[in-house]
């Protein structure tokens, strides 16, 4: 039997050691955080890697991520959750449906989710936003499907495409992009993917299941909320912004002003996602809290409360962060990069694909983005002139596709929306698979001009 090459092997141990992961996240129900850490060490010692070099290559990679994600993922929890506690996004979501209308609701429902969205987690933004789902339909008579899937896809793309998302973020971080390129290009990308996966198809699919809602669900949620002291729509805005502003800002100086300009030095610092979400969090200190009302006590209470959903997030990303190093210090993502090339596979088209692979078997789109982005990150090195702002678009749009049982987004619609499972893989699933092959088009035009 002729000798396998060491090349061939690895990729077989990459292959063997990520089916591993799956396994142990789906089928055994590990949890992911402990699953990455057992498959690095795994692919360490598959690999012939010196055993004082994998704990080493793993801590690296651990720390090296959340040294940057982990700070993000806590300065924009505690914005969001100021956000939410004080009105502002009940203030987005009433202002654009004035500004809209009821025949178009749909259409102001996707806005106001794509504006909230923007700084918090999806399930938090879920959460924030069904009952203005439930109070809309009662209040209006349109079908729930019909309002619903616009907000859900306005929730779901800047999830996976616009920082300071972690996904993104970390993709960023990976693939050494600049966060205000990242930034433009997926607001760019997001908004038409939104409005085809969101109002567009909402309204299609309505037509056929115009959603039952569960009448316990409708009377909890839909009353009126008390509009006490909200903050204006304005005041909201540029609060949320602020950051997406800054990010935006430096890397116009960067562009147009020479390198080692004071002026460039200090937008630099000002635009960096650190000290941007810093800024508009302590802006939200005041226009979200002591301004709403809030006392100092009820600022830190609601601070501290939105730190603890986040700690199992940070944990994933710092192991996906070790996971990623084993990868690279192993020699795997070297030999998945020399095959790439080889192949000729445009470097995008294989962001997505790998990153939509991963997001299929695990449910999880944060796996998906950390594995993807360790997985071709070594196509940079290989392939001169990869717009690297582009991979992480590619890498995020992949990990959306096609969200069914494995993934819990697919019970949380379900039971908010009172749907059968077949009904949820028809408009939830449906939406997802549309907003990752629709992204996916557009990052790839939107690759022809920049």
């Amino acid at each position: 039997m002729p000798a396998i090459s060491q090349e061939t092997f690895l990729l077989l141990d990459a292959v063997v050691t990520i089916v591993g992961l799956i396994v142990l996240i789906t089928r055994f129900r590990l949890h992911p955080f402990i699953a990455l850490i057992i498959a690095a060490g795994f692919l360490g010692l598959t690999s012939g890697m010196p055993v004082e070099k994998i704990v080493k290559s793993f801590q690296e990679g651990f720390g090296s991520v959340l040294g940057f994600v982990g700070v993000i993922l806590a300065l924009g929890t505690m914005l969001g959750k100021l956000m939410a506690e004080s009105g502002g996004a009940d203030q987005i979501a009433r202002t654009l449906i004035r500004a809209f209308g009821k025949e178009r609701i749909q259409w102001s429902m996707m806005f106001a989710a794509f504006l909230v969205g923007i700084p918090l987690f999806f399930e938090i933004g879920f959460v924030l936003l069904i009952p203005l789902v439930f109070i809309v339909a009662r209040r209006t008579g349109v079908s729930l499907i019909k309002i619903g899937i616009p907000l859900l896809a306005g929730l779901s793309v800047v999830h996976g495409l616009v920082p300071p998302h972690p996904g993104p973020l970390l993709a960023i971080g990976v693939f050494g992009a600049d966060i205000g390129k990242t930034i433009l290009y997926g607001l760019i990308v997001a908004l038409p993917t939104a409005i085809i996966a969101g109002p567009l198809f909402g309204s299609l699919i309505a037509r056929r299941i115009p959603g039952n809602p569960s009448l316990e669900l409708m009377e909890q949620l839909a009353h009126e909320p008390e509009a006490t002291n909200l903050p204006s729509f304005g005041v909201t805005l540029l609060t949320v912004l602020l950051p997406v502003f800054l990010m935006l800002l430096k890397t116009s100086a960067d562009v147009m002003l020479p390198e080692g300009h004071i002026a460039r030095a200090w937008l630099d610092m000002l635009g960096h996602p650190i000290t941007a979400l810093l800024l508009a969090l302590l802006l939200a200190l005041y226009t979200f809290g002591h301004a709403r009302g809030f006392d100092s006590k009820r600022v830190m209470k609601l601070v501290d409360e939105s730190l603890a959903p986040t700690a199992a997030i940070v944990l994933i990303i710092g192991a996906g962060g070790g996971f990623k190093q084993m990868l690279v210090a192993s020699g795997v993502g070297e030999v998945i990069g020399n095959l790439a090339v080889q192949a000729q596979i445009s470097p995008i088209l294989l962001a997505w694909l790998v990153a939509a692979l991963i997001r299929i078997a695990t449910g999880s789109a944060t796996v998906a983005t950390i594995t993807g982005a360790g997985i071709v990150v070594p196509v940079i090195e290989l392939i001169p002139g990869v717009n690297r702002e582009l991979l992480v678009l590619a890498t995020g749009a992949g990990s959306l596709i096609l969200s069914h049982v494995n993934d819990a987004g697919f019970w949380l619609v379900k039971q908010y929306f009172n749907m059968s499972v077949s009904e949820t893989f028809k408009t939830w699933t449906a939406m997802e698979t549309l907003l990752s092959v629709v992204g996916l088009v557009f990052i790839l035009l939107l690759s022809l001009v920049v």
